[in-house]
């Protein structure tokens, strides 16, 4: 009977509570008295609110650390240290969550009201990284139920303050006041233990540079003044090993920064340095430069704008956003190795806006509505800049988790770079199609020399006039001129035309349907238009499967000839045999030849809509 009533809502006058499992007791306590007694009622309720504050949501682990890295920056740290330390057996690991500054540190008044909700020195100056007072405390307590916070500005005087969501949620008072800040003359050893013993990972000692090598060194080495945001036992992590947490903060923070880091930033996680990454590939000191085999280190500038956006849907007042358009170096990075393209130069990663506020991105990641959803994206990067004052109008939330922006906004960058954007996606298209299309002089295909082998085997014969036969190595030599690949002599031409029933060639025309046939002294010619969507969409990616299939050192044009894949060959059979089966039939008389070609151009029009609209 007991358990029944304790899982019945409590009655109070005129009012039904139906209170949660996980409900604070002092929260509680405090909400009956209000309601039994009309006690004063305060804006905060603070036993639930902590609680609440747990879930405000970030996209990861990463990017709630990210704000602790902003607050140190605003405070002018040159070294900021991310731990993850970890400890326990497999399958039960525990982990703490530290983040030490080299900044100005804060005073034991300033410490008192930055653990506050809302409490900031900068409360609304948009000229700094953070603004509202909320990061530091909803960042810590999203990952740990407990908030640790040490700061000095002078050596060995440690003001500290915690914020502890049981203890809170414990308190009966109306009103949830903080304590003093305790001074200190050293820090805890579970803290201390952070900066002079190596982490589980790296596994490598050799790879972690440690703040201190000793207890007694460690006071010396936090330096004069700073801040340290400990967050024991780790209770909501992306990811349950202090491994793919530190890698993924190397990650991340890498490209977040990279501004910073640029202008001397050292930034360490677990013990390791981060080294910046630029997902414009534009910065000569970014880490892909160092990359072995790249000719060219950067991307080329094609265009930078600098438009004026309204901060606001109906405001009069405008500030600048300064939007740049990158292109890769595509001629000297598409023949490199599959791997160094994909693990080393992180070219697929989707990376193709990068939008920063204030020098720290706040968004990276593909933009439909700017970008299109192909394979060109990969050579090509936008960047925006815009200051603190357009927040709204890039719809930035308290937590800095991504952009929302608003329809203007859009617009204005559209009318900006769209033109552009454009422009560099036909060069790339074109660019590729060269490439795809490139043949080995003085050799077939394996398709081609496949349809050729077989085509004896064939029911109905393609036969050739008595005046074509009398002066067939003519006509087939100047044929051969019209058909020279690059590379290719004359005399190889015409062997390999001579020798030949069947021949693809590749051309780039917008206004060509997705494929041509000819028929010319006994020899099928396909003609493939690399400029419509048939060829980016199916053929060139059917290609590019002979690069994964036949190893990733391979040139792209080489692997999709000596290895083409079994798909692609398929699909050129395919086009090989429609393409005789019409040149058979258009030999019948004019009228089916010219029916032969509306419905060539009719069925590319309608293939080209169903891809792209």
């Amino acid at each position: 009977m007991a358990t029944i009533e304790q899982d019945l809502p409590e009655q109070t006058e005129g009012n039904t509570l139906n209170w949660g499992p996980d409900t604070p007791k002092g929260g509680k306590a405090v909400m009956n008295r209000i309601l039994k007694e009309n006690a004063t009622v305060p804006l905060f309720f603070g036993q639930t609110m902590i609680q609440s504050l747990r879930d405000v949501g970030y996209n990861h682990t990463t990017s709630a650390l990210c704000e602790h890295i902003d607050n140190a920056i605003q405070a002018g740290a040159s070294e900021i240290r991310v731990y993850f330390h970890q400890s326990g057996k497999r399958g039960d690991y525990h982990i703490n969550a530290a983040v030490y500054d080299n900044g100005q540190g804060m005073a034991p008044s300033v410490l008192k009201v930055a653990m506050a909700f809302g409490g900031s020195t900068s409360f609304g100056n948009r000229a700094g990284i953070g603004r509202f007072g909320m990061g530091m405390k909803t960042a810590a307590l999203s990952i740990s139920p407990v908030l640790d916070v040490f700061s000095w500005q002078e050596q060995g005087a440690i003001y500290n303050m915690t914020l502890d969501v049981e203890a809170i949620g414990k308190d009966r008072r109306n009103l949830v006041e903080l304590p003093e800040p305790t001074l200190l003359t050293d820090l805890p050893d579970d803290v201390a233990e952070v900066f002079i013993k190596p982490m589980a990972y790296p596994t490598g000692r050799d790879d972690q540079a440690l703040l201190a090598q000793s207890r007694e060194l460690l006071l010396e080495q936090l330096g004069r003044s700073g801040t340290i945001v400990f967050m024991p036992d780790c209770d909501r992590l992306t990811y349950a090993k202090a491994r793919t947490l530190v890698d993924h903060a190397i990650k991340e923070t890498a490209r977040v920064y990279r501004r910073a880091i640029s202008s001397g930033l050292r930034l360490y996680v677990n013990n390791r340095r981060v080294e910046l990454v630029d997902p414009t590939f534009s910065m000569a000191n970014a880490r892909h430069t160092r990359i072995e085999g790249l000719n060219v280190k950067v991307s080329r500038l094609i265009v930078s704008k600098q438009v004026n956006v309204k901060v606001s849907e109906r405001s009069s007042e405008t500030a600048p956003i300064t939007i740049k358009l990158y292109q890769l170096p595509i001629e000297d990075w598409t023949s490199l190795p599959r791997k160094t393209q994909r693990n080393d130069l992180k070219m697929f990663d989707g990376d193709t806006v990068s939008i920063l506020r204030n020098d720290r991105e706040v968004f990276g990641g593909p933009m439909g509505w700017l970008t299109t959803r192909h394979s060109v994206t990969h050579w090509y990067r936008v960047q925006i800049d815009f200051p603190g004052v357009l927040d709204e109008a890039f719809g930035v939330a308290a937590n800095k988790q991504g952009v929302r922006l608003k329809g203007y906004v859009e617009d204005a960058i559209k009318d900006a770079i769209g033109g552009e954007i454009t422009t560099i996606n036909d060069e790339i298209k074109r660019f590729q199609a060269q490439q795809a299309a490139t043949r080995e002089p003085a050799k077939p295909s394996v398709s081609e020399a496949k349809a050729s082998a077989v085509d004896a085997f064939q029911h109905n014969v393609l036969s050739t006039t008595p005046e074509e036969e009398a002066q067939l190595d003519d006509n087939l030599r100047g044929l051969a001129a019209t058909l020279r690949r690059d590379g290719e002599t004359d005399d190889q031409a015409f062997e390999r035309v001579k020798n030949s029933k069947y021949i693809i060639e590749f051309k780039h025309d917008e206004y060509w349907p997705f494929y041509d046939v000819k028929y010319r002294f006994g020899r099928v010619i396909l003609t493939i238009n690399s400029a419509h969507p048939f060829f980016s969409e199916l053929y060139d990616p059917l290609q590019k499967l002979g690069v994964e299939e036949h190893g990733s050192d391979l040139d792209h044009a080489v692997a999709g000839r000596e290895h083409q894949p079994r798909p692609l060959m398929a699909l050129d059979l395919l086009l090989l045999s429609l393409a005789r089966t019409q040149s058979r039939l258009a030999g019948v008389n004019e009228d089916m030849k010219a029916l032969l070609d509306t419905f060539r151009r009719e069925w590319s029009e309608t293939y080209r809509v169903q891809l792209t609209a």
